[in-house]
């Protein structure tokens, strides 16, 4: 049986919320959100205690997570007089769920370690689906210790824990990965209503694409289910994609390396994002290549 364990948690967003629900069950949960309301709302409903502050919400707590949009958000909950940093305790471990930047994660782990605080970051894929199902993707940078101190919590919520790297690899694969989605929504909505405007109808296209070497989960899941049906569910914003795209393109600039196509992606995001807004599902960047060919993908 697991140990229970006293543990924070920042961010009841989309994400955060449903992951906070699975560590609820299993051990002493304490919760801070920027909302409050949302925060006192999660506590009555899931046997938990709302918090006032970051700093109250880390005092003698074992382990900390936070969700957040990206790592200035973190470093905004860290810092000050009530801030997070102010209330960790040499030996507690802070596991940053965020999909967040590389090098803003070493430094934070730099500075906590000063501390005697670990750090770890676990960014996360599979979208509210997997969060509320519990079967997420856990990509985990760190250092072996503190990654085998916090893998039972892990396991509450994920299915799939895989230690990548030193602390900051979790934040680069995340990154990475979210920027193929990026690259197969744009190739996918052009190639789509090319195919279109040729006279190939998405469904048979489709059906052929994933039965042959050129499907991906864009192409099996988000396009059958979200654009040809017109339903556009909003799981994901487009303006988190866009932010991690962005990531990945700094990061491979630092390394200096060239990145077109991860590139060229980004350049659309960004695009789609202005035309479509900030509450955009990252899936309706194919409403813009439909826009563009001057026809809807239905099927």
């Amino acid at each position: 049986m697991t140990e229970r364990l006293r543990v924070g948690f920042a961010g009841l967003g989309a994400i955060g919320r449903p992951i906070a629900v699975h560590l609820a069950r299993r051990h002493d949960l304490a919760v801070w959100n920027r909302t409050s309301a949302r925060a006192e709302a999660f506590a009555g409903e899931h046997g938990a205690r709302r918090v006032e502050t970051p700093r109250e919400l880390a005092q003698g707590r074992d382990v900390v997570f936070t969700c957040l949009p990206n790592t200035p958000e973190v470093e905004a909950v860290l810092r000050g007089p009530d801030g997070m940093e102010a209330g960790l305790s040499a030996g507690a471990i802070l596991v940053d769920l965020t999909s967040g930047i590389p090098e803003g994660s070493r430094a934070i782990a730099a500075r906590l370690g000063r501390s005697g605080v670990g750090f770890v970051d676990a960014p996360v894929s599979g979208g509210t689906a997997g969060a509320e199902a519990g079967t997420l993707t856990i990509m985990v940078g760190g250092k072996g210790a503190d990654v085998g101190r916090v893998r039972p919590l892990l396991e509450a919520f994920g299915r799939t824990i895989v230690h990548v790297g030193p602390v900051g690899a979790g934040h680069a694969l995340k990154a990475v990965h979210n920027a193929l989605i990026a690259v197969h929504l744009c190739a996918l909505g052009e190639a789509l209503t090319g195919l279109a405007r040729a006279g190939v109808a998405p469904r048979p296209a489709l059906e052929v694409i994933n039965a042959a070497n050129g499907r991906s989960f864009v192409s099996e899941r988000l396009v059958p289910e979200r654009v040809l049906t017109r339903a556009w569910p909003r799981t994901f914003r487009l303006a988190l994609l866009d932010k991690d795209v962005r990531i990945a393109c700094d990061m491979m600039a630092g390394l200096g390396l060239e990145h077109p196509v991860i590139g060229t992606a980004g350049r659309l995001l960004g695009e789609a994002r202005a035309e479509l807004g900030e509450e955009a599902d990252h899936v309706e960047i194919i409403k813009r290549h439909e826009r563009l060919a001057g026809l809807e993908l239905v099927g």
